[in-house]
């Protein structure tokens, strides 16, 4: 699978594409433009075999200096909208898993 993603306008990277493996729910690969360059490189390259639920919890909540969010919380934030909760019974385990039902 293949998500293409626009992150918000508080952070520097303008397009995310990440391939995901969704049989084994890994990501494949991470392609950022905008933003810094070095830096995203490495998060990429570490991103690369993770879980994506992994991935999600360590990114989440990141922030940039006095900004709402940062480059890792939108690469979070798109792989939770665009994969995590487009697939059936991943929001309700998150939510017992939270407290919830």
């Amino acid at each position: 699978m293949k998500i293409q993603f626009t992150p918000s306008n508080f952070v520097c990277s303008t397009h995310y594409t990440i391939e995901i493996d969704e049989k084994e729910d890994t990501i494949l690969s991470l392609q950022v433009e905008g933003g810094c360059h070095g830096n995203l490189q490495g998060i990429s390259r570490l991103l690369a075999g993770m879980k994506v639920s992994e991935a999600v919890a360590k990114l989440e909540g990141i922030r940039c200096g006095n900004k709402p969010t940062s480059c890792p919380d939108q690469i979070a934030r798109a792989l939770k909208e665009e994969y995590l909760d487009r697939r059936p019974g991943e929001v309700q385990c998150a939510e017992r898993a939270a407290g919830g039902e």
